[in-house]
């Protein structure tokens, strides 16, 4: 899953995210994808976003526990 305005012109955003949420005892996702954050944007502003896009797909899951969030640089 790539998010709205992620790609860049090689196709994958500048960084690579995974977040996994849960409704403790009822059920629990993982997503992940390519982002490329608009300037200025901070690692809180990118983790809202990357929240409301996940739950935007999956509106069962906005009350949900966060219990993993990664977001790092998509180059090795």
């Amino acid at each position: 899953m790539t998010t709205q305005n992620a790609q860049t012109s090689a196709g994958q955003g500048s960084h690579h995210w995974v977040l996994t949420l849960e409704l403790p005892g009822r059920a629990a996702m993982t997503q992940f994808g390519t982002y490329t954050p608009p300037a200025g944007t901070t690692r809180y502003d990118a983790y809202v976003a990357l929240r409301r896009h996940v739950t935007a797909d999956h509106p069962e899951m906005a009350r949900a526990n966060t219990m993993f969030f990664a977001l790092e640089s998509n180059q090795l």
